[in-house]
């Protein structure tokens, strides 16, 4: 059973300009983390149970391939082997994350502005493919894919949103590129959401998904709940994703709805987020969805 928890090395994955009230989500040019906060994070989560670790690399490492994305202070690739070799050291699998939807792609620089053009494929496969390779052929790659919408860049500079056939042949293109890595992609589900008929006559059965939903209310009748229904109903082999973001105890709501309603044949584990920056302002924050997850465990393991 997967207990994973999901850290951000960078956090440029939001917009590419200061948005009031909400600092953090704004890109910086320069890493923000804190490898004290990261060591003693690593420590608890082995502690709590924790058995894989989703890292969010996004411009935070200094690529072979496209060193010019990198922002200030990005760990070289050695320094992320060792880090990776670390987390393997503390009984945790370590799986790579790079976001490519178009609302959380700033992290990937003067590329986030040539979306689906030949370049933009060009440098998409170098970096699967060079992630890939550090992370020693990795089981899983999360390749993101969530909020791509108007909405969801209404405060950004620049907004570009991909739909219809475009959005399914570039995620097809990422899908494969992950594939012939020899690892299997994982994204995030709420394109189901907006477009459940075409969701499930176009998504391969292979790709690994996270359906996410972070209140205190679990009835069929709230419809990001029941895309955890929908996508067990459909065969799809799940990891469904809670958050402390909202409140304090999802991940063990989430937990008990889904032991409780999914095929555990399609149930592969389960993913707790946190949606801050790895930095000591948030150390509380990441304690307590740590302790989630241990509380999520015994929650799993109640007769």
């Amino acid at each position: 059973m997967i207990w994973a928890y999901l850290i951000h090395l960078s956090y440029n994955m939001w917009s590419d300009r200061e948005i009031p009230d909400r600092e953090y989500i704004s890109a910086k040019p320069y890493l923000r983390f804190d490898e004290r906060l990261w060591n003693d994070l690593l420590r608890n989560m082995a502690e709590a149970g924790v058995n894989m670790l989703l890292i969010d690399l996004g411009d935070g490492v200094k690529y072979e391939s496209h060193p010019e994305i990198s922002v200030k202070n990005a760990w070289t690739i050695q320094h992320l082997k060792e880090e990776l070799q670390k987390i393997r050291d503390l009984g945790m699998e370590p799986i790579p994350k790079l976001n490519f939807s178009t609302t959380h792609d700033t992290w990937l620089g003067p590329y986030s502005r040539c979306v689906s053009t030949d370049k933009y494929y060009e440098v998409c496969h170098d970096l699967i493919h060079e992630v890939i390779d550090i992370f020693d052929k990795p089981r899983f790659f999360h390749l993101g894919m969530d909020e791509e919408t108007c909405h969801h860049q209404r405060y950004y500079n620049y907004v570009v949103v991909r739909q219809y056939e475009l959005w399914w042949h570039d995620l097809n293109f990422l899908l494969d590129e992950v594939r012939k890595g020899g690892a299997r992609p994982w994204i995030w589900s709420d394109h189901l959401w907006r477009h459940p008929e075409e969701f499930f006559k176009n998504m391969p059965k292979d790709v690994i998904q996270s359906n996410w939903y972070y209140r205190s209310e679990f009835t069929e009748d709230i419809d990001y709940v029941k895309a955890y229904i929908d996508l067990d109903e459909h065969g799809y082999d799940q990891i469904p994703t809670g958050s402390n973001h909202s409140i304090p105890d999802n991940f063990q709501k989430t937990v008990a709805f889904c032991k409780r309603r999914l095929n555990p044949e399609h149930l592969l584990g389960f993913l707790q987020t946190v949606w801050r920056p790895t930095l000591e302002t948030f150390r509380e924050r990441h304690i307590q969805a740590i302790e989630a997850i241990r509380e999520g465990i015994s929650v799993w393991k109640e007769k």
